[in-house]
């Protein structure tokens, strides 16, 4: 068989973790895989994929080898590409993560835009508040809010988003306005444990941390949201995610002064400089949207 389609193949199964998921993805019958992988690993002599009654997993070799195929798989598209002369417009399927309130506030209306441009693309977007390594999930492209650890990923700073204190104009009213992160403990406070929610919440340099028992407690930004508007008390949110409220007035900023420094936010690719022009027109096209959104870019 040929090399290049055994390599497809496995990348299709490791990626699946499974063989019927592997052979659905790529319209094989699972015979058909299954010869494809043993004859793999009989040409390399070493065993690529560990096999029970319940799943498929790549074993350390073959998690080095995942990570080697797929780059000589994607570098044949792009020779292919080239030759063909298709780079003169995007083409083909690109898979997108996002955290999820961002992703449907900022990232799909970008998906959007993008299919209505290029109508010959497909995107498959991945919104989770967790950090998702793009390599292990096979994700073309990635928003990152955050400093971004030492990676071979190529990032583009878009903007940065601020951690605010919000209430109700009717909840201060009732309560009182803070003036210093101390008198947080004298208030009703609402936490969102979405990504990484914390008790303990930061404040700028020379002020401590103030650490606090919430009131409610919640698994989402939405809920959280959603209890400070009736006015039950005060949350901590990033800036984005309350930004409409806040420009309707039916959320107050609170102590401004004693916020943490803004939070950057990039796209993140796992491609270099011959990233396939269907990557290439996505980041173009959605860094241009953000750069250009004040939710974003204005602190």
């Amino acid at each position: 068989m040929d090399q290049l389609h055994l390599m497809t193949v496995f990348v299709a199964v490791a990626e699946e973790q499974g063989f019927a998921a592997g052979a659905r993805r790529l319209n094989m019958s699972p015979p058909a895989v299954t010869r494809a992988v043993a004859t793999l690993e009989e040409r390399l002599g070493v065993k690529l994929l560990n096999r029970t009654t319940r799943y498929v997993r790549a074993t350390d070799a073959g998690l080095r080898y995942l990570e080697d195929s797929r780059r000589i798989i994607n570098d044949v598209q792009l020779a292919n590409e080239g030759a063909a002369g298709v780079n003169s417009e995007p083409q083909g399927a690109i898979a997108v993560t996002a955290p999820v309130l961002f992703g449907q506030m900022f990232v799909m209306p970008s998906i959007v835009t993008y299919l209505k441009s290029y109508p010959k693309t497909q995107v498959d977007a991945v919104f989770l508040d967790r950090v998702v390594n793009l390599l292990e999930e096979g994700l073309d492209v990635g928003v990152r809010i955050g400093e971004l650890p030492d990676s071979s990923m190529r990032a583009i700073r878009v903007g940065a988003v601020s951690r605010v204190l919000v209430a109700t104009p009717d909840y201060l009213h009732r309560y009182g306005r803070p003036e210093h992160p101390d008198d947080l403990q004298q208030h009703n406070l609402i936490m969102s444990r979405a990504g990484n929610g914390s008790s303990v919440w930061p404040f700028r340099d020379g002020t401590k941390a103030v650490k606090f028992t919430p009131r409610l407690s919640t698994t989402t930004n939405d809920a959280a949201v959603s209890a400070a508007l009736q006015g039950f008390g005060i949350t901590r949110l990033l800036s984005y995610q309350v930004a409409e409220q806040l420009n309707a007035g039916t959320l107050q900023r609170l102590l401004p002064d004693f916020e943490p420094d803004p939070i950057p936010i990039h796209i993140v690719h796992r491609e270099g400089r011959l990233a396939s022009v269907k990557v290439r027109a996505f980041i173009d096209h959605m860094a241009a949207a953000l750069k250009a959104n004040d939710a974003l870019n204005r602190q």
